[in-house]
């Protein structure tokens, strides 16, 4: 990581930390208890029981916005001097037989079986792509399929002598 990145990144966060300070609740998470009704009588929530434990419902506030904030602190990124190094996703390299056999198939079954198999299109789908109804992409992707079995399976099935 560059410095001028480093940089950006620092001062991005302090931004942002500005930013949360600035449009936080001047009370806090006091605020949300509404303090001018804690005299005993509830003013803000006139259903609220006169027998109702207030502390207790204080107490679940604080809690709950305890949890809030360290799930927001856990959620934040944090800049470091230098990214670690990723491996490379491991790949498979690709199948040539299956894919010289897949080329080997006529027009229409190679298509119906690319965009069906290989690209995972519905049916009705490949059937517009390719031309003709759902039912006929249909049998000819599975009609490419059982050649393509057929080829795989029995290598010499494919030649001609």
């Amino acid at each position: 990581m560059t410095a001028g990145t480093v940089d950006l990144a620092q001062e991005w966060a302090a931004w942002h930390a500005e930013r949360e300070d600035t449009l936080r609740e001047p009370h806090g998470w006091l605020s949300l208890s509404a303090l001018h009704w804690l005299d005993g009588e509830p003013r803000a929530y006139p259903d609220l029981p006169a027998t109702a434990n207030v502390e207790a419902w204080l107490v679940t506030i604080a809690h709950r916005k305890a949890i809030d904030v360290r799930r927001a602190d856990a959620r934040r990124a944090v800049p470091v001097g230098e990214l670690p190094e990723r491996p490379a996703p491991a790949t498979q390299p690709p199948d040539d037989e299956v894919w010289q056999a897949l080329s080997r198939l006529p027009d229409k079954q190679r298509q119906t079986v690319a965009y069906h198999h290989v690209a995972g299109l519905p049916h009705r789908e490949v059937a517009a792509i390719v031309g003709g109804s759902e039912a006929a992409a249909r049998r000819s992707a599975a009609d490419g399929i059982a050649a393509l079995r057929r080829t795989l399976l029995d290598p010499t099935e494919g030649e001609t002598s």
